[in-house]
């Protein structure tokens, strides 16, 4: 009888022990539950603070190119790109619009002097939209919106020093960096909307980045197409000007 309960006893704990180490959930499981519950905005936050320390690293890289025409032509390209911004062609309703080619005069900038000096013109060039009128709503957004955003603009400095069909890709490059951004700050500002409210026109959207990318998309392919036009009729002349010594 002993023998008999000690073997039903040995049973029920090994039966136990077993359903322990079914139900409690392993160090791989936990990470991937930790890592889906992390909120959006977290994700996206930790993006921008790898993207701004990204931009500072290779501005600080760049140090030594910054003399006196270096800064006169910096400040002339941020004054053409805001005098442009002003023109604004179409108007997105709650922000973002096509113009002139307003980030054109940035990107020959860049081209000329390299991505470092490209991408500081762009972050001031960004502080300054935002005194123009701009709207905020965290400093995660703020910094993706008017300071990531813009500074990505100086991207088109991967044509720097290389030849002249380089330009047609930095122009480009340059447009999908400061895309990114814009679609990232987006989808931290419609974080909370409700699914009804994802409305564009006479398109619903169930997902916010799906929104985020067709929003911004409306407004920053036109933009980046009016810069592509203007620069195949005076790009040349103008970066032939820049780099005369």
């Amino acid at each position: 009888m002993k023998l008999f309960l000690a073997s039903a006893r040995a049973e029920e704990t090994a039966a136990e022990i077993l359903e322990t180490v079914e139900t409690e959930p392993t160090w791989g499981q936990e990470a991937v539950e930790k890592f889906a519950e992390t909120p959006l905005t977290m994700w996206v936050a930790i993006l921008a603070v790898a993207a701004l320390a990204a931009i500072f690293l290779t501005v600080g890289k760049s140090h030594k190119k910054w003399n006196a025409k270096t800064i006169a032509y910096a400040a002339l390209a941020i004054a053409l790109s805001f005098v442009l911004s002003c023109f604004r062609l179409f108007r997105m309703p709650t922000g973002g619009s096509v113009t002139p080619g307003s980030m054109l005069p940035l990107m020959l900038f860049s081209v000329s002097f390299g991505m470092g000096p490209g991408l500081m013109a762009g972050l001031v060039y960004g502080l300054l939209q935002y005194l123009q009128g701009g709207w905020w709503l965290n400093f995660w957004q703020f910094l993706l919106d008017y300071v990531l955003a813009f500074a990505a603009i100086g991207l088109a400095g991967i044509a720097h020093k290389k030849g002249d069909k380089w330009l047609y890709i930095g122009i480009p490059v340059a447009a999908v960096g400061r895309a990114v951004s814009a679609i990232l700050a987006g989808m931290m500002w419609i974080a909370d909307t409700p699914v009804s409210e994802l409305v564009i026109g006479n398109m619903q959207f169930n997902s916010p980045l799906v929104y985020s990318i067709v929003y911004n998309g409306l407004y920053l392919v036109p933009d980046c197409a009016i810069c592509i036009l203007l620069a195949l009729l005076i790009a040349k002349p103008l970066l032939r000007i820049m780099k005369t010594k």
